[in-house]
């Protein structure tokens, strides 16, 4: 099969498309033949070796995927010719992917191929953050960082499927226009006066909860811009720097910084995944949860995919397609 290969860690540049051996499905295993994968942050990384799990070299890059059941173990949901989405952590850049049965779950109708692709990671990321870590009420309001991003549109439309007033902060007007499509009920720009302006939008009080996929030198206004009793949920660093918190703010104030780590937490929690998976499954089905394809590039242009992400022009998810 053809198949994305890590052959060294010297970034998008150097990854590249093989033949390489067919997967062998495991005994409690899908065989899945893939339509789309989903291009996600840590595949970036894998491809400098600066994510914490790192395969021995070569190996085939992909958080997830969806495609078509080729073959499902006895007694899986799941039957020959069925529409999937799946997380596998890796492999799923690829023309086939074996997947576990517990993470692969029906692709609605409602969504594409691509669309499938780009669900579990940003939206379970995104459901867990806001819901298992921030205790996401409906009413409340929720302030995302990198909101037109794949992160950062997942939890818009999550929170607003959850009942949520949501701020969202970009850095463009291109992306102010991905963030509204999204849902976004207040659009501000991060080289702007965000923090009093999301408080006016609050009516002075401040945000509930703020989202940050993004660190950087933003976070102590992300403190700043917090209501009373709120929480600032600590996603993930793709502005690059991981910024540091004076705790006397979060005493005096009585908020919150929270760490989010989605997926760490996998290890720890064996039901997340399908636990999550049901709880978004009524949001896709109502229409709250669509997720916006921003590129959607052959598999042989997997080097792109990975710079438009690397410098942060991708908005929504990046996917590629398999014929």
């Amino acid at each position: 099969m053809r198949a994305v290969q890590i052959t060294s860690l010297d970034g998008p540049s150097a990854v590249t498309v093989a033949d390489v051996p067919d997967p062998v499905r495991g005994d409690d295993q899908v065989l899945v033949e893939v339509r789309a994968a989903g291009v996600s942050f840590p595949d970036l990384l894998q491809s400098r070796g600066q994510y914490q799990i790192q395969p021995p070299m070569p190996f085939v890059p992909g958080v997830e995927a969806a495609g078509i059941v080729r073959e499902a173990p006895e007694g899986s949901a799941h039957q020959p010719g069925d529409r999937v989405m799946a997380f596998g952590m890796l492999g799923g850049m690829a023309e086939l992917l074996a997947v576990p049965d517990a993470t692969t779950f029906a692709l609605p109708e409602s969504l594409s191929f691509e669309q499938g692709a780009a669900f579990p990671m940003n939206y379970h990321t995104a459901h867990f953050s806001l819901v298992r870590r921030g205790r996401l009420e409906a009413g409340e309001s929720v302030l995302v960082h990198g909101a037109a991003g794949g992160v950062g549109t997942a939890s818009i439309q999550v929170a607003k499927g959850l009942g949520a007033r949501v701020v969202a902060v970009v850095s463009s007007d291109d992306k102010a226009a991905v963030a509204r499509d999204a849902g976004a009920d207040v659009v501000l720009r991060s080289d702007g006066p965000w923090k009093d302006e999301a408080r006016e939008a609050t009516d002075g009080r401040g945000v509930d909860i703020v989202m940050d996929p993004v660190g950087g030198d933003r976070f102590t206004d992300s403190i700043r811009a917090l209501a009373p009793e709120g929480r600032v949920l600590v996603v993930g660093f793709a502005g690059g720097s991981i910024p540091e918190v004076r705790v006397n703010r979060l005493l005096l104030s009585n908020t919150a910084v929270v760490g989010c780590a989605w997926g760490g937490f996998l290890f720890h929690d064996q039901t997340l995944v399908p636990d999550t998976a049901a709880a978004l499954d009524p949001l896709i089905r109502d229409g709250s949860l669509a997720p916006p394809i921003g590129a959607a590039l052959p598999l042989d242009e997997v080097a792109e995919a990975l710079r438009l992400i690397d410098e942060r022009e991708a908005t929504g998810k990046v996917v590629l397609t398999v014929p």
